[in-house]
């Protein structure tokens, strides 16, 4: 897996908790807050956008990498995604390919949980600057993916 940067990490964890605070969940109260640190440093945030019309509901991650591609940005580094779930809480299928889509099968996402920083009080964790975050990549949550690689294999003809 790609390593990201302690700072980097702060600073994309930061970013996705400012995300989450423009969330519009009036049915779900399910915020979610993500950033996307473009590959030149940029960071995009992205939040949860629901609709009365449920299928128009769009998820943090799918915001910030729509922000990002329609801006001509299509080079990143590293995802962090944020609820307000004391755990670390993965996205959905969809994001889960839209990911695959842009982004390489190794770059971390950090999945964050709402009481990030976290500390268990444990003297073995004293060495574990995790802070509860979930580091995972792509290929790691969508294995055996399907992308765009697979369009340009040979057909059998019919």
């Amino acid at each position: 897996m790609a390593s990201l940067a302690d700072k980097q990490k702060e600073q994309l964890i930061k970013a996705a908790l400012e995300g989450k605070e423009f969330s519009y969940s009036p049915y779900s109260k399910f915020r979610v807050g993500a950033a996307l640190l473009a590959s030149d440093g940029t960071i995009i945030k992205g939040a949860n956008i629901e609709n009365a019309s449920y299928g128009g509901t769009i998820c943090a991650e799918r915001t910030a990498i729509v922000k990002s591609v329609s801006e001509g940005q299509r080079s990143f580094a590293a995802l962090a995604v944020v609820t307000d779930v004391k755990s670390a809480i993965s996205p959905c299928g969809l994001c889960r390919q839209v990911i695959r889509e842009f982004c390489a099968q190794d770059m971390p996402i950090l999945l964050v949980p709402a009481d990030y920083p976290q500390a268990s009080g444990k003297p073995e964790d004293a060495m574990n600057r995790s802070g509860g975050v979930k580091q995972t990549s792509i290929g790691e949550l969508l294995p055996d993916s399907f992308g765009p690689e697979h369009l340009d294999l040979p057909r059998v003809p019919t």
